[in-house]
């Protein structure tokens, strides 16, 4: 059941996921491209935009998502469905950065190995070890040119699977500063006889993660009738990838006191290739855990009955929210105008006009704050203020719909 409904999910998001519609052509994202000097090629990206982005004063989270080709249309429709679709408010929409791979085993290994994950020798690895310059890339080339080009807000999120999810502990351990949270799939911890699984075990120890936000997910990869009990005991190659794993979860876990904010799970039912879109719907619940509207903030804006003072209500959370990704955070536009035609829906029309004004206070030169003023002062039957709103709202963008409203105020 569980499968069916991530399955359903992902058609769903993907398939609502239209930033741009050309025809019968539903665009997803847009690729662009750097010429990159540290790894002496050209490398291409695919990049995802946040509906109404290039109109919007807000900047927006980014998620670099390693093997893009594979990752990246199933993560920006989960971003999409989780941020604003239906009125979620699961996480914050993002800038979603799809890293496409030229040689994906020199970049995504951070050290040179010659044996494969079931400690054999192999002439399969002849380019890795490229890790460190390809997070040089990263920190100093992709994420400048991301940064400069687009509205990119301070907070990154790495999301990354196998030799990608490597990468991200390394990144995490080697280079801590460089993102504020992760979505680890499965990672390659077997890799060059454990040696990033050895260096976690002293660094996560001494080094001070404050601040970091870690989700972590397992797939199912022993023999049928195995256990995770039994793998973590065994020493026999078959259970070597699992069994690197949950030492790595049990160093995340032994370490608590160094001020990252972990969780894991284990999917039972997935393997390996079918665990990235699991992890990431978990993953973004759980590193976001703290962006969703509170259960009592929520009820109490749709209670009439009770009295709620929605601008000081809806500040305080996004206070907290801003606390907790180290900059500014404001509701989105979209956001307050579905709460406020809730509100309308309801008949608790003096609670909307709050939102809407809340709205209008934060974005003051958008047509369409003062087009959802004018459709309140038009169900109180206040024509002149209804007008007044419908004008100044075609002042900053003509809109056929808005005009059609102003004539029906005068018939």
């Amino acid at each position: 059941m569980k499968k069916f409904f991530v399955f359903a999910l992902l058609v769903i998001s993907i398939a609502t996921n239209a930033q741009d519609i050309q025809g019968n052509t539903i665009v997803l994202g847009h690729t662009d491209s750097i010429q990159s000097k540290i790894l002496n090629e050209k490398r291409s990206f695919w990049v995802r935009l946040p509906a109404g982005a290039d109109k919007s004063i807000m900047r927006y989270p980014v998620a670099y998502v390693l093997d893009g080709s594979e990752h990246f249309a199933s993560f920006s429709g989960l971003i999409q469905y989780l941020s604003e679709a239906n009125g979620n408010m699961v996480c914050p929409d993002m800038i979603v950065v799809g890293i496409i791979n030229t040689d994906r085993t020199r970049d995504l290994t951070p050290t040179n190995g010659t044996i494969d994950y079931e400690n054999k020798p192999t002439t399969a690895f002849k380019t890795s070890g490229g890790g460190e310059q390809f997070t040089a890339f990263l920190q100093k080339e992709l994420m400048p040119y991301i940064e400069s080009k687009y509205p990119a807000a301070p907070f990154k999120v790495l999301v990354g699977h196998s030799f990608g999810g490597l990468t991200a502990v390394n990144i995490l351990i080697n280079h801590t500063d460089l993102f504020k949270a992760y979505i680890i799939v499965d990672p390659s911890m077997w890799w060059d006889n454990y040696k990033l699984l050895n260096q976690a075990h002293d660094v996560l120890k001494t080094k001070k993660f404050t601040g970091k936000y870690v989700f972590m997910g397992i797939a199912n990869t022993m023999p049928p009738g195995d256990d995770t009990a039994h793998a973590h005991r065994d020493t026999s190659p078959k259970t070597n990838h699992i069994r690197s794993i949950l030492k790595l979860a049990d160093e995340f876990k032994r370490n608590r006191g160094n001020g990252m904010t972990f969780s894991y799970k284990y999917y039972n039912d997935d393997n390996h290739n079918s665990s990235p879109l699991i992890t990431e719907y978990d993953g973004l619940r759980f590193l976001f855990g703290y962006y969703k509207l509170p259960a009592e903030t929520e009820s109490a804006l749709f209670d009439a009955n009770k009295k709620f003072d929605v601008a000081a209500g809806i500040t305080a959370h996004y206070d907290k929210v801003s606390e907790n990704m180290g900059y500014r955070v404001i509701p989105s536009e979209a956001i307050l105008d579905g709460i406020g035609h809730d509100c309308l829906d309801f008949n608790m029309r003096g609670r909307a006009l709050e939102v809407f004004l809340l709205n209008a206070k934060y974005y003051p030169n958008s047509a369409g704050v003062y087009a959802s003023i004018g459709d309140y002062y038009a169900l109180e039957k206040n024509k002149a203020k209804a007008a007044e709103f419908y004008n100044k709202s075609l002042s900053i963008l003509e809109n056929p719909a808005i005009k059609e409203k102003l004539k029906k105020l005068s018939d």
